[in-house]
């Protein structure tokens, strides 16, 4: 195809992000159209469909919250909901507001480049088609380039292989097969449990230990949840205010060091059985100093020491590394998996993975009969699916090439020299450090509000300058630098990605004071960017 389609928005993910960005800019009276890679909206739950795929923000806060009579109709049925569920909400999401009219599904964004003399944004597709934009928005999602380790021998393997990331949308029956698992991060942790149950052998190759506390799911009680919804309104206010997005989470006032060891291992012990990701939060310091997160670690050591019958292999489970440093998990029976007859964990920080065989795989050491290779090894995270795209300024410069060495936003909306590009919880942005949706929103009313603006203004074409720029990546930096967070080898620092550069990806400074930041921002006449 070589036809050339017309908008004056278009947004790339038909995931939360990109549903509401729809929504919006709808209102706005702005043609739009979303392209999504996928056969239908969902985005992370469209894609991650492993067994045990399931939330770790609990359901009532996991949710939109700009649909007043939405938020009170739709019924979750868990503390934690599976995937299956949340993509039925965003399905149920689609159809109320009638937005798969302007979706374009199982198109796949290749190149975007920016026409100075026009100024207009040309997007081409794998189908072959261009679409011409005034402005082009990115709701690609933190965590949606998987990362696939890429071993000798990788085309010798008879068996099944499967990432996490990009799971089959037809049942996979591991009843009877011999499976190894590679990785040991979240996903891992919510499908482990499952897969031993039917495995004939499960083996579950493990570089470096995860932190996680038992889940506590459960059925949601009716009674509770309308309770709830009669104070939506409250707890979505509480949420905003919120440092990492989430209303339920308590907002820490004593150092871990200042209180006495009985009353510090109540905390821990309250705090451990209430089945949450807010245990790093139980001091304020938990993630400041490494003399109190190491009170808060050894709490969580002990756990997993408790949990696991076979001593031996309790210790080979055990974290070395600060808590919290790392995405902290939630699970359902993982560390007990380890004590069944069926499942063996492998060490290959000492014994570390040589190649894929016709019959398995091979460590230095040992060779593995298997019918199934699992990678549950992560993403490329934040700024990866962004540089997947060849997205282009005036100058044909490449986005990946001005990120070469780390990405460089203002507030993780905008990259200077790109204009009239948008980026919903980009790089530099709380996005993955707190409840996904309240930082969704939140981008996409800026984003809205800003082209509002625009449009009153009389303004065409809006850009962040380099200073403002730079300001803010030293800030991002700062506050990094201030916690543990950036001293830790994650995700977070592109520390799982060979080569990539060792940059503190989010903003760490908390939710309530970004949002601060960016309605200053708007307070003083949108300071750091130019429009024109």
């Amino acid at each position: 195809m070589s036809n050339r389609l017309h908008f004056d928005a278009v947004v790339i993910g038909a995931g939360f992000a990109g549903m509401f960005m729809l929504q919006r800019l709808r209102e706005l009276g702005l043609r739009t159209r979303v392209l999504e890679a996928g056969s239908d909206v969902g985005g992370t739950w469209y894609w991650n469909r492993y067994p045990g795929a399931r939330c770790d923000v609990e359901s009532m806060e996991y949710s939109y919250s700009f649909d007043g009579a939405l938020q009170q109709e739709w019924e979750w049925s868990e503390r934690y909901s599976a995937q299956p569920e949340i993509l039925k909400y965003a399905q149920y999401v689609a159809d109320r507001f009638e937005l798969r009219k302007d979706i374009q599904f199982q198109t796949k964004v290749v190149s975007a480049k920016w026409s100075e003399k026009a100024s207009r944004w040309t997007v081409l597709t794998d189908t072959g088609e261009r679409f011409e934009c005034q402005f082009l928005i990115t709701a690609v999602g933190c965590l949606s380039l998987p990362n696939r380790p890429k071993f000798p021998g990788d085309d010798e393997f008879a068996g099944q292989i499967y990432h996490t990331g990009l799971w089959p949308k037809a049942p996979v029956d591991f009843r009877g097969k011999r499976v190894g698992v590679i990785g040991t991060g979240s996903s891992a942790i919510q499908l482990v449990p499952l897969v031993a149950k039917d495995a004939d052998r499960l083996f579950v190759f493990q570089r470096t230990p995860n932190y996680s506390l038992p889940a506590k799911n459960r059925k949601l009680d009716p009674v509770a949840v309308n309770r709830y919804k009669s104070r939506y309104d409250v707890y979505r206010r509480l949420a905003r205010k919120a440092a990492v997005g989430i209303a339920a989470f308590p907002t820490p006032i004593k150092s871990a060091l200042e209180v006495d060891d009985v009353e510090r291992d109540l905390t821990y012990t309250h705090a451990w059985s209430a089945g949450s990701t807010g245990f790093s939060r139980a001091y304020i310091d938990i993630i400041r100093d490494e003399e109190a997160n190491l009170t808060a670690a050894e709490f969580a050591r002990a756990r997993i020491r408790d949990a696991v019958k076979n001593k031996k292999v309790a210790e080979k489970l055990v974290p070395t590394y600060p808590i919290g440093t790392k995405r902290l998990c939630l699970d359902t029976g993982y560390f007990e998996t380890f004590d069944r007859p069926n499942v063996d964990l492998v060490d290959v920080r000492s014994d570390p993975i040589v190649s894929l065989t016709r019959e398995g795989l091979r460590t230095v050491s040992a060779e593995y009969a298997l019918d199934a290779i699992v990678f549950a090894t992560g993403f490329d995270a934040v700024t990866g699916p962004l540089q997947a795209i060849d997205i282009r300024n005036q100058f044909d410069q490449a986005l990946s090439e001005k990120w070469k060495e780390g990405p460089q936003t203002y507030l993780g909306l905008m990259t200077s020299g790109f204009k009239n590009l948008f980026m919903i919880t980009g790089p530099g942005s709380p996005s993955i450090l707190v409840n996904v949706f309240v930082a969704i929103e939140q981008h996409v009313e800026w984003i809205t509000q800003c082209l509002t603006h625009m449009r009153q203004e009389n303004k065409s074409v809006i850009d962040a300058e380099e200073t403002a720029e730079r300001h803010w990546r030293e800030e991002v930096d700062a506050i990094a630098n201030r916690t543990l967070l950036a001293k830790a080898n994650s995700w977070y620092v592109g520390a799982n990605i060979e080569g990539k550069p060792r940059v503190f990806l989010p903003y760490a400074g908390g939710m309530a004071e970004y949002t601060a930041v960016c309605e200053r921002v708007v307070a003083e006449g949108y300071s750091g960017f130019q429009m024109s």
